[in-house]
């Protein structure tokens, strides 16, 4: 079949093909090893037995064709075929039908770019119609049947896609396949009896990424808990690659990054997520995000097109994508020009030029677009005239108003615009003028140099305007840069900035929203409020705005109904910084747009309570200063000192670091190119202190490099008054050292490293995400390991394996819950501690895999109620150190500690009675059951107490204030906490101890000793009733005695040889029923610990040494296992 051309480097993999045809411009090859007698030496026996165990639909081809220019060491595959005749077939037409087409080229060049676009043309008419057919049913169900039989998985868990590849296991390849679900990455192989498999959970993979080693070219390399796996020889490695960064992405934010994940209600749903699906939401995102749309636009169509460009009066070419509201279009020859049509401007979609196959779309600014060789072009007018009718619909005029004013006309009328649109009285609550405008107003008559300048600038604008477009439908291209780069005018700033971060649409969708929200939230009262109002003084405070209460007033609202509208971030400190610079040109609604715009869109994640956004863009930057600037990073011993010091940087765009009046031409920037234009500064600004950082001694002292440069930056043509600029204020102070230009600065960052690519920039991002997200979580990790180990006996190496298989557990909930309760609860930011917690159920698994007590017959009782003992809360969760502590209780504590943790099993509020609903369980308990019994509350002493103490616990309040001193008060109670006495603990009633006997019974069935222990406690019952029966006599002597004095306790499951040496004792029911006819028996933890103590036997199980290491290693190997069955 025919491949899109991708370039091919020979270099590596000539061991692996063998040259069969060849001609001046293609060469046909076949994999080494097929069809050979012999299997043509060691290593074509290698690859035709890796190749032999696939079938045609995924395997690495046997045949290719590839394209070669002579005196050209580039190929490029345009081919391949699973067997000789359809490769000759194809060979055959490009003979006949492009060879005598190639010799009238001049170039190398024009013959790559010819033999490209037919093969392209080629593969759309062979997948014409075929776009909208999902995989091969049957085909996929054979896959699915093979997932399901080798990997055993509940049946939840969804099959995404799979492929063949070779798993290399160190210098040696296994050919087999590569399954990709929703929670799982998955490699099965069997080779000459040699069976692997390989199951790596989405959320435990720190590296993602495609690279090249000796044998093979391309490979795609994952880390996982510190292992390397490499997967190759795929058929189309980047969709794998992409399909896989995909999923793994999609499984960090719905298990880490919850706070982003919750509104996301294409992926919350695990059960939904198809490959279609991923590729699809793959070209949306990047889509959206190119052209700063809302990110709600899903892309339906993509053309390859040429556009007219009037003003340079040729046709560029690219591509047009087409979603529910935009018509866009970015070129790709280069030019970089770019167009943005909102459906709610056009004004006509007509025909043009049919021999062109043209479409001509006009819009309301009185600008016609033309694209021309649009394939289905007629079909495509009839869908956007449908598509604009729809549009153009009543409850889309108001909309279509707002984005005319702020598109076409003049920026008084857009300034006129919100104003319209607010039916009520709203002056005294939103300002509708930027504060520049207020604060420092142009003087037309009195024009010094610095004016000067700035209305040339305006006038170069105007220019533009009048060339390339006015407002939203506005072509961008190299010359918008340009004039970016030099800084934005004063009074077009607020406007241009709306345009470039895509504002002006949220705005123009949204009329009226803002007001309301400001009506909302003004008055709320919770911690965000709190944050805000102790910041509104600092935001800025040298500038006159916001010394009074205009601006304060003005920020206030903005934050407040920010905060209300988005609760899951709130507010994060350098969102002040950064609102107070938007109401500076913008007005209110506008700056609240444009702080919507950043947040959201175009630093997703920065403002969260775990700043992930900043943390992954440090170390983009990081992986972009060891390219860039190698002699840095061989100079500085520990990269973090450039995320310690670059931190401000990106969350505040430089605002805080440089004076005002640069910061703004940075922000300008950055409206336009995005993330890549503060990455491009950074390096710019790393660069040009460069000696000065090599020879720093400390990180201190390049600290102070960096903090003299940015105070020695200045903005020569700024015209702001000199009491504003920041920068003036200094230079009287600090003139020694040399100063530098804003201007100059970016336009050099701009020619260094205006190379980066926004696609690699994206890219990088989603490499490194995975790699912040689990430092995060190795953090978290060593904070409560630090914790717990002062707790707990356990060495430190088993108590990271215990933390694993804790956190594990809670994941395992999470993969087919949609609404798992510990999902639910789980909020990176409660402390370490209580990130990750369990439920009953998932407790109950792990008591069954790591307790000592776990062969017990009644062991789902005794799990039950050792979490009820833990639940302290009483919300039907525990943490990790309840978690290690009751176990190192059972392996590490002493004869008092274990048997006093039984006591408490066995009394309120641990114990309830437990009873399985389907008897032929025996004791095993339904989840259903067990969730029940978890819930029931249970009266004991002290609940009163506990239950106030809940009441006024600081956790308990909300959402609202919360209270410093209850908090202070807790932790002081806790700290003055004495060690629990066993003269404190209740005593147990008849019902209990007969419960408690059984357990011990259970425990010591399958012991070496267990006749003797057996005997043991018949002794101790014995001991402890006659010492009741004497109490009760004592107390009342005159009281007859209906009991028998020599009792024991003895359950149904003794074992019938004990029963017939006690036959002579009374039985249980005589017993009980005697024992019901006067007060119930009571026994104290004391009487029960001294009467065990008499016995060897009890004191040698107990203090027998368990090895907890064999119990976690069989854990590892069954957890998941345990987890389909249950």
């Amino acid at each position: 079949m025919w491949l899109k051309p991708e370039e091919v480097l020979l270099k590596n993999a000539l061991k692996l093909w063998v040259q069969e045809r060849s001609n001046q411009y293609f060469v046909l090859q076949r994999r080494r090893g097929y069809g050979e007698e012999g299997g043509g030496g060691l290593a074509g026996l290698l690859v035709g037995t890796l190749d032999a165990v696939l079938d045609s639909t995924s395997k690495v081809a046997p045949f290719r064709i590839l394209h070669q220019t002579p005196d050209s060491q580039v190929y490029w595959s345009i081919a391949c075929g699973s067997s000789r005749e359809e490769i000759t077939e194809h060979w055959d037409w490009l003979e006949h039908n492009v060879m005598k087409t190639l010799s009238v080229f001049d170039s190398n060049e024009d013959i790559t770019s010819f033999v490209q676009g037919k093969i392209r043309g080629l593969i759309a008419e062979e997948g014409k119609g075929s776009f909208v057919k999902e995989e091969d049913p049957e085909k996929f169900r054979e896959g699915l049947m093979k997932f399901e039989k080798c990997f055993g998985l509940p049946e939840q868990e969804k099959l995404v896609t799979y492929y063949s590849c070779s798993y290399w296991k160190g210098r040696v390849p296994c050919q087999g396949w590569l399954y990709l679900s929703t929670n799982f990455l998955s490699f099965y192989s069997f080779l000459l009896g040699a069976e692997i498999k390989l199951i790596i959970s989405w959320d435990e993979i720190s590296k993602l990424e495609k690279t090249s080693n000796v044998i093979l070219t391309e490979s795609i390399h994952v880390c996982s808990r510190g292992e390397d796996h490499y997967f190759s020889m795929f058929l189309h490695i980047s969709e794998t690659f992409l399909l896989m960064e995909q999923l793994a992405n999609y499984a960090v934010r719905r298990l880490f990054d919850k706070e982003t994940f919750e509104n996301d209600l294409v992926l919350r749903d695990p059960l939904q997520i198809t490959k279609r699906g991923l590729e699809s939401r793959a070209h949306s995102e990047q889509f959206s995000a190119f052209f700063r749309l809302p990110k709600e636009e899903t892309l339906k169509e993509v053309h390859e097109c040429f556009l007219w460009v009037p003003f340079s009066h040729y046709n560029t070419h690219g591509k047009m994508c087409i979603s529910e509201n935009y018509i866009c279009f970015a070129s790709q020859d280069g030019s970089l020009c770019s167009v943005i049509i909102p459906l709610r401007e056009v004004t006509g979609v007509d025909k043009a030029d049919p021999a062109y196959r043209g479409v001509s779309i006009s819009t309301k600014g009185k600008t016609a677009f033309r694209f021309t060789e649009v394939r289905d072009f007629e079909q495509l007018v009839a869908k956007l005239r449908m598509k604009c009718n729809a549009t153009s619909s009543p409850q889309h005029i108001i909309n279509t108003e707002v984005a005319a004013s702020s598109a076409s006309d003049s920026p008084k009328d857009f300034d006129a615009g919100p104003s319209k649109l607010d039916q009520k009285d709203n002056s005294k609550t939103v300002s509708t003028e930027a504060l520049m405008t207020v604060y420092h107003p142009q003087d037309a008559e009195n024009l010094d140099s610095k004016m000067l300048k700035e209305k040339m600038k305006e006038q170069s604008w105007n220019i533009l305007f009048v060339e390339r477009g006015h407002g939203v439908s506005m072509f961008r291209t190299k010359k918008t840069r340009d004039l970016v780069v030099r800084g934005i005018p004063e009074a077009l700033r607020g406007e241009l900035w709306l345009l470039f971060s895509g504002a002006v649409n949220d705005m123009a969708s949204n009329p009226g929203y803002y007001t309301e929200l400001v009506e909302k939230s003004l008055g709320t009262c919770t911690l965000a409020t709190d944050e805000i109002e102790r910041d509104l003084r600092r935001s800025l405070p040298e500038h006159p705005a916001f010394q009074s209460d205009t601006g304060i007033s003005a920020l206030r609202r903005v934050l407040t109904a920010y905060a209300y509208r988005n609760p899951q971030i709130g507010y994060c400190q350098a969102m002040n910084i950064l609102t107070s610079v938007l109401l500076l040109y913008a007005k209110e609604e506008e700056a609240f747009w444009l702080l919507v715009a950043v947040c959201e869109r175009m630093l997703p994640d920065y403002f969260n309570r775990r700043i992930i956004g900043a943390l992954v863009d440090q170390a983009v930057f990081e992986e972009l200063i060891r390219v860039h600037l190698p002699q840095l990073t061989d100079h500085m011993t520990d990269m973090t000192f450039f995320s310690s010091v670059s931190l401000s940087w990106f969350l505040t765009l430089f605002i805080s670091v440089l004076p005002i009046e640069s910061a703004v031409n940075v922000v300008d920037c950055f409206f336009y190119d995005g993330i890549k234009a503060i990455l491009q500064l950074g390096l710019a600004v790393l660069e040009y202190n460069m000696e000065k950082l090599l020879t720093c001694k400390d990180d201190a002292e390049a600290v102070t490099v960096l903090n003299r440069f940015f105070d020695s930056v200045t903005n020569k043509d700024s015209p702001l008054p000199p009491a504003v600029q920041q920068g003036s204020n200094l230079s009287d102070t600090k003139s020694d050292h040399p100063k530098v230009d804003i201007t100059d600065l970016i336009r050099e960052s701009n020619e260094r490293y205006g190379d980066i690519r926004y696609e690699d920039v994206e890219s990088m991002r989603c490499r490194n995400r995975l790699y912040v997200i689990q430092t995060l979580e190795a953090t978290t990790k060593q904070n409560v390991l630090r914790v717990v180990s002062q707790e707990v006996k356990f060495s430190p190496s088993d108590l990271e394996e215990l933390y694993e298989l804790f956190k594990k557990e809670h994941f395992l909930s999470c993969y087919w819950n949609v609404n798992s309760p510990v999902l639910q609860h789980h909020d990176a930011s409660l402390p370490y501690l209580d990130q990750y917690r369990i439920d009953c159920q998932q407790f109950r698994v792990l008591c069954h895999l790591l307790s000592p007590w776990s062969h017990c017959a009644n062991r789902d009782s005794l799990a039950l109620w050792t979490f009820r003992l833990m639940d302290e809360s009483s919300d039907g969760l525990i943490n990790f150190k309840q978690f290690a502590c009751v176990l190192d209780t059972m392996y590490n504590g002493s004869f008092t500690d274990k048997l006093k943790l039984l006591f408490k099993l066995h009394i309120p509020p641990a114990f309830t009675e437990v009873e399985s609903l389907s008897p032929s369980k025996g004791g095993d308990l339904s989840k259903e059951e067990l969730i029940h019994f978890s819930q029931l509350s249970v009266s004991s002493v002290g609940d009163s107490l506990e239950s106030d103490y809940l009441k006024s616990s600081p956790e308990k309040v909300g959402k609202g204030k919360v209270d410093i001193q209850a908090y202070l008060k807790q932790w002081q109670d806790e700290l003055l906490k004495k060690e629990e006495n066993i003269k404190d603990l209740p005593r147990m009633n008849q019902s209990q101890f007969i419960q408690f006997s059984k357990t011990l019974y259970n425990l010591f069935h399958g012991d070496p000793e267990e006749e003797l222990l057996y005997r043991a406690i018949a002794v101790v019952t014995s001991l402890l009733l006659k010492m009741e029966e004497v109490g009760r006599r004592l107390q009342s002597p005159t009281s007859p005695v209906k009991s028998p004095v020599a009792v024991a306790e003895v359950p149904d499951e003794i074992p019938r040889k004990e029963q017939e040496e006690r036959s002579s004792e009374p039985t249980e029911g005589s017993r009980a029923q005697s024992l019901r006819g006067n007060h119930e028996w009571s026994f104290a933890f004391e009487q029960i610990l001294a009467s065990l103590l008499n016995e060897p036997a009890f004191v040698r199980f107990f203090e027998k040494p368990h090895d907890i290491k064999v119990k976690i290693e069989s854990a590892k190997n069954l957890q998941l296992k345990a987890r389909i069955s249950v």
